[in-house]
């Protein structure tokens, strides 16, 4: 099948997904943890993912039965082989010269290296898995665990609105999308909370039981003296009921299950707070979000999420998108910043209270 023919056809299936199911690119995209933009790309055949895995839980959510998503699958193999460029033609391989007695001692110390490079990749595999931007993360571990997450930790609260601490003056604030480009490109530290979303599911019908969510700090020192950058004053909106508190400034932080609000309907609801254990399986993920506050420290931390499944127990340790721990910064008293849009400019505005 030609290259683009086999993209074109994947883009084809996850189209058919995403009218099947008729909710928007923003709905679908939030259950997925990926961006509107993003699943949008997929449908157009502009982008391939990276790995099956989010595919699979939208075919999950929007009802495919296991043949569809066995075809999706192979759908994507082909479409993901597509995308990649052609492996390069392998060196030649030179004969031996006769007569020079060192040859067969290169050969042997050759294949010494070759033995040595594969128990070194090895070893890395059963410490830990590498943490790539985007994909589904597994800790490789005993006993390996059961489910896959994915993590999402350039939030701005609800949507909107968010502050930074910056060393230098950055330029205009991005979208809330484009967030985590525009903050690594400035260097920059969430200021007084970071909001963190974990998506977990199971990776077979068997429940998997979530027990508890651990915080652990695993730096702490000083607040950043840099300022502050606000991205928005803020605003209102709805949030998810599996909604956790932490605060980075106790010596052993908790988090802490909090009420949920519902402002769909004409009047809102409150939503009580559930905490933990709940269970997840393929067909039913979870979202957790977690709200992270300091005051007093420039914190670098990361979730443990214990789980058991079927007589197993375990525990994965969960970072940012690249694996790196998460890191607050206490903002309170920074001189603050926010974007005039008319005159193009940041402005000082009061004195930040982040982190209080």
């Amino acid at each position: 099948m030609p290259k683009d023919a086999a993209v074109e056809e994947f883009a084809r299936l996850v189209r058919a997904l995403k009218a099947r199911d008729g909710r928007s690119y923003e709905a679908l995209g939030r259950r997925l943890s990926v961006s509107a933009s993003t699943l949008h790309r997929y449908c157009s055949g502009a982008t391939v993912p990276e790995e099956f895995a989010v595919v699979d839980r939208l075919a999950l959510l929007c009802g495919a039965d296991e043949e569809e998503r066995r075809a999706l699958e192979a759908a994507w193999t082909r479409a993901d082989g597509a995308r990649r460029p052609p492996a390069p033609e392998p060196e030649p391989v030179l004969a031996p010269v006769p007569g020079l007695p060192s040859e067969r001692r290169r050969r042997r110390w050759g294949w010494v290296g070759v033995v040595c490079g594969a128990l070194a990749v090895v070893g890395t595999v059963t410490l830990g898995a590498v943490l790539l931007p985007g994909k589904t993360r597994e800790r490789a571990a005993e006993p390996p665990a059961p489910l896959t997450w994915t993590v999402a930790s350039d939030l701005w609260k609800n949507g909107c609105g968010h502050t930074y601490l910056v060393e230098r003056t950055p330029p205009p604030p991005p979208e809330a999308a484009d967030a985590r480009s525009w903050a690594a490109a400035q260097g920059a530290v969430d200021g007084g909370e970071t909001l963190v979303r974990v998506s977990v599911q199971g990776k077979s019908a068997a429940a998997v039981v979530l027990q508890a969510l651990h915080v652990r700090v695993v730096e702490r020192g000083a607040p950043l003296p840099w300022a502050a950058y606000r991205m928005d004053d803020g605003c209102g909106g709805a949030v998810t009921p599996r909604r956790f508190e932490v605060d980075l400034d106790r010596p052993r932080p908790v988090a802490r299950a909090l009420d949920g609000y519902d402002a769909s309907g004409q009047e809102g609801r409150t939503l009580p707070a559930v905490s933990f254990p709940y269970a997840v399986s393929a067909a039913e993920p979870e979202e957790l979000l977690v709200h992270a506050g300091a005051a007093k420290c420039d914190c670098r931390w990361y979730l443990e999420l214990e789980w058991s499944s079927e007589g197993r127990r375990g525990t994965v340790r969960i970072g940012d998108e690249d694996g790196a721990p998460f890191r607050t910064s206490g903002a309170k008293g920074r001189p603050a910043y926010g974007y005039d849009s008319v005159g193009r400019a940041w402005i000082t505005v009061e004195k930040s209270g982040q982190g209080e």
